[in-house]
C-alpha cells in the first residue's frame, strides 16, 4: 500500500463561480488560477501523484504551458488515474476537506464524489468529500481564497 497527500490553494477573485470537484457552482467570485482553479481536484491529484512518487501536478501541468490555460482539471484526474493503473495500483480510498467560509459544499459534495469516482474508475464508496470553514480565520476565513487537502490510499491492483 502507498499513501499520498496533497494540498491546493487558490485565491478569490472575479467571475461568477467557482469549480470544485467537477461541480460548477454560483458563487459572487471567481478563483485566480491557470486552470480552472477547481482545488479538490488539484489536492487529490497531488496526492495520487506524491503516493506515486512522481512528483507534483506542476510537473505534470504546468502552468506555463498554454495548452492548460482555463484546462477542466477532470482532465488532470483522469490523466493521474492513468498513472495510478499503470504503475499497478488502484484506489484503495481518497478523503478530501475543503475549507472556505463561502460557498457551502455540503449540498454540492454528492455530485463532487459522483464525479471524482468516475474520473477515478471507482465505487462513489471509495471517496470522500468534507467542508469546514476556518471559524473567519487566516485567508480562507476572511473570505480571500479556498484551500483543500487530500489524502489517498493506494494498493496494489
Amino acid at each position: 500500500m502507498r499513501i499520498g497527500q496533497g494540498i491546493d490553494v487558490h485565491a478569490f477573485g472575479r467571475g461568477d463561480h467557482v469549480v470544485i470537484g467537477g461541480v460548477r457552482i454560483a458563487h459572487s467570485r471567481g478563483i485566480v488560477a491557470h486552470s480552472d482553479g477547481d482545488v479538490a481536484i488539484h489536492a487529490l491529484c497531488d496526492a495520487i501523484l506524491g503516493a506515486l512518487a512522481l512528483g507534483d501536478i506542476g510537473q505534470h501541468f504546468p502552468p506555463s504551458d498554454e495548452r492548460w490555460r482555463g484546462a477542466d482539471s477532470r482532465e488532470f484526474l483522469r490523466h493521474c488515474a492513468g498513472l495510478m493503473r499503470e504503475h499497478g495500483h488502484a484506489l484503495g480510498n481518497a478523503d478530501i476537506s475543503i475549507v472556505c467560509e463561502a460557498p457551502k459544499i455540503a449540498m454540492h459534495a454528492a455530485a463532487m464524489r459522483a464525479n471524482l469516482a468516475e474520473d477515478l474508475g471507482c465505487d462513489v464508496g471509495l471517496v470522500s468529500i468534507k467542508a469546514t470553514t476556518s471559524e473567519m480565520l487566516g485567508f480562507t476565513g476572511r473570505g480571500e481564497g479556498i484551500a483543500a487537502f487530500a489524502v489517498v490510499l493506494l494498493q496494489l491492483a
